[in-house]
């Protein structure tokens, strides 16, 4: 089992910027890839950026320019660098994480972007 808890998510006005943290708990097997998904109210939950763990990113064409995804391998550790934020950024985020062909999710954290 993997443990995945999400941090820093917040209130923030638009053209302000959060850092969202992932940290990672449980069994060490090789996590192939992280990412973080978001969820608006009354919307599908969707893809926001994820890095393999080889260090390949992909962005949600939404996000591509402002968000910036990385990982520390050594502290477990996924992060998402959120700038230029938008009140269409709004929701709750979710950091995910594939082992052996299997997701895991964390609870995710809110984030609020007032216009």
């Amino acid at each position: 089992q993997v443990q995945l808890v999400e941090s820093g998510g917040g209130l923030v006005q638009a053209g302000g910027s959060l850092r969202l943290s992932c940290a990672r708990s449980g069994s060490m097997s090789t996590i192939s890839l992280m990412g973080w998904y978001r969820q608006a109210p009354g919307k599908q939950r969707e893809l926001v950026a994820a890095v393999t763990l080889g260090g390949s990113t992909n962005y949600a064409d939404s996000v591509k320019g402002r968000f910036t995804i990385s990982r520390d391998n050594a502290k477990n550790t996924v992060y998402l660098q959120m700038n230029s934020l938008i009140p269409e950024d709004t929701g709750v985020y979710y950091c995910t994480a594939r082992v052996v062909g299997v997701y895991y999710w964390g609870p995710g954290t809110q984030v609020t972007v007032s216009s």
